[in-house]
């Protein structure tokens, strides 16, 4: 039985909340491919794919509450991990010093997440929105990488800094900046190479049976 329009839209939604949760549980593992770079990558560029999708079938109001729903499931998460870390560990707990350490930094990282989140998708709806109306609905493959490149750079400094400024010494505002732009480009590349997805997701979200 073909899917609707809604129970499509539906998968979306749990996507991007799957994939914003992904990114900021493996956040604090950082890869070396080249330059270092944290696993998070892999998981986020895909909120901002999903909330083009749906706002260039459904409109900004749709994408925007996405966004909302986003919100209000990224600060759960940080409560329960707040409450976990805090409870007192059993003498048959497994690991309680590395769950911790592991989680114990994950609060900074997922409230640094938070902000960020907040308000680069905040930006990227109300740009790909503002780009649809200069191009009149045409070019999605370039409002989706013109709101997605400058919402992913707001993102970036935002994080950056409020994870990591200071963390030690060396993190000073120069370092930041060396973090965060070889991290930004490759943001850049990704949101390039999800093209053909947008144009993938916005025909198969459309070809949705009504209802």
């Amino acid at each position: 039985m073909p899917l609707t329009i809604k129970q499509k839209t539906d998968i979306l939604i749990g996507l991007f909340v799957a994939a914003l949760i992904a990114a900021n549980l493996m956040g604090t593992k950082i890869a070396h491919v080249i330059f270092d770079f944290s696993v998070g990558i892999f998981a986020y560029p895909i909120t901002f794919l999903v909330t083009d999708i749906i706002e260039e079938v459904h409109g900004r109001k749709k994408a925007q509450n996405i966004v909302y729903a986003g919100f209000i499931s990224l600060l759960f998460v940080l409560g329960i991990t707040f409450l976990a870390i805090k409870l007192p560990s059993a003498t048959r707990d497994f690991f309680p010093d590395a769950y911790q350490k592991i989680f114990g930094i994950s609060l900074r990282i997922m409230l640094a997440s938070l902000i960020a989140f907040a308000i680069s998708q905040t930006h990227d709806v109300w740009a790909f929105n503002f780009w649809k109306q200069k191009t009149k609905g045409k070019f999605l493959w370039l409002r989706n990488n013109a709101s997605t490149i400058v919402s992913q750079f707001i993102d970036t400094v935002i994080f950056m800094f409020i994870a990591f400024y200071h963390i030690t010494p060396k993190h000073n505002v120069q370092y930041m900046f060396v973090l965060i732009l070889p991290y930004w480009l490759l943001k850049v590349f990704v949101a390039l190479c999800d093209t053909p997805f947008i144009y993938a997701g916005v025909w198969w979200l459309r070809r949705g049976k009504k209802g």
